[in-house]
């Protein structure tokens, strides 16, 4: 039985377009994030438009689903949006065009902001592995991050 999907602060937002997350965006990847253990998980099956070599996931796009997996999972801790200020990627496989993968994340002990994702294949296979630190931003009532403006200093 599947967990059903966590609910995003911003879910019901109309102006949001999250390349990651957002059913809103067209030309996104529309991941969903489900409860995993001590973390959060998102499946993915990508076709041929986010391809590098012929039948391989572009290494961008690998990077983008660690950041936005372990990213929600501050922001759902944390219960404030946080953007990366720094990541470090371990591409130990290669990430197959079409194959069913998952994306789990963990909260990194190294900080209150910071996470530990891997990669996995159908089989269990680790392909890849990433951390990354995050800092908080202002959010508005929805919790999506706050524009800074010039007469406002940013926090």
């Amino acid at each position: 039985m599947t967990a059903p999907a966590l609910a995003l602060p911003w879910a019901d937002r109309t102006d949001g377009h999250c390349f990651g997350c957002s059913p809103a965006n067209p030309v996104g990847l529309g991941l969903t994030f489900v409860p995993d253990g001590d973390g959060i998980s998102a499946a993915f099956c990508l076709d041929r438009r986010y391809e590098s070599y012929p039948g391989v996931l572009h290494g961008g796009i690998v990077a983008l689903i660690c950041d936005e997996v372990m990213g929600n999972l501050v922001v759902l801790r944390h219960g404030r949006p946080a953007v990366t200020t720094s990541m470090r990627m371990r591409y130990v496989g290669v990430i197959g065009i079409g194959g069913h993968h998952s994306c789990h994340a963990t909260v990194d002990g190294t900080g209150p902001y910071s996470g530990r994702a891997e990669i996995r294949d159908a089989h269990g296979a680790v392909l890849a592995t990433a951390t990354a630190s995050y800092v908080p931003v202002p959010a508005d009532g929805a919790g999506l991050p706050i524009t800074p403006r010039e007469d406002r200093p940013w926090p």
